[in-house]
């Protein structure tokens, strides 16, 4: 599928992350950023999306993240049988990172969320993404989220939406790096996290330009 918006259109991307505890670390919420930017973990009570070829399968990781206040869709999308279609479930999802697409300047992938269910799921907002090193520690901040406006992507069995996570590149920033062992990323309005093994090096983690941030989820693979 086409992506819903490029990676180009992410101008604003600045690199990530400080340590902290697993627990209570990703975010992800069904509405708009907060007044500081930072992303929050939503409610596991509401929410609502598809994606380039991945390169790597998710497996929910084993600690879970902390939720926050989210707020409910009023949008609710609807099965063949008039039923509203569900709330997507961390364990009704794969999570992988897609093609990558450079920048100017800048780094930018996307974060895919694949329906693995037998049933008809939506998604909608932002996902939460935290970098961690080996012994999962998360490595720098939580991710910024670029003001976008959220929508519900319904996805059937099989589909995919994605969001995009950006930074800009360490070796023209000067951001302080390091190197992540995976990616936990978190559907929105759930709790428990995707691990997705990170392959794509270094990350800025603190200093200048280390902020790294996220869009809404969207259609499609991002590719």
């Amino acid at each position: 599928m086409g992506r819903a918006r490029t990676f180009h259109a992410l101008h604003r991307a600045t690199p990530l992350v400080t340590a902290v505890a697993l627990a209570g670390l990703l975010t992800a919420c069904a509405d708009g950023a907060d007044s500081t930017g930072a992303a929050r973990t939503p409610a596991a009570t509401d929410s609502r999306t598809t994606g380039p070829a991945a390169t790597d399968t998710g497996s929910p990781a084993t600690e879970p993240g902390t939720p926050g206040p989210g707020t409910p869709d009023t949008e609710s999308p609807v099965t063949q049988s008039g039923a509203a279609a569900p709330r997507c479930h961390t364990s009704e999802l794969r999570a992988s990172i897609g093609r990558p697409s450079p920048g100017a300047g800048q780094r930018n992938f996307p974060i895919v969320l694949t329906n693995t269910a037998d049933r008809t799921c939506t998604v909608r907002g932002y996902p939460g993404a935290a970098f961690v090193d080996a012994s999962g520690r998360q490595l720098g901040p939580d991710p910024k989220r670029s003001p976008d406006t959220p929508t519900t992507v319904t996805l059937a069995p099989g589909r995919s939406a994605w969001a995009g996570l950006s930074f800009a590149s360490p070796e023209i920033s000067g951001a302080r790096t390091a190197l992540p062992a995976a990616l936990l990323v978190t559907p929105p309005d759930e709790r428990d996290p995707l691990k997705v093994t990170w392959t794509a090096g270094e990350v800025p983690v603190a200093g200048n330009e280390s902020s790294v941030r996220l869009t809404v989820v969207q259609p499609g693979t991002g590719g």
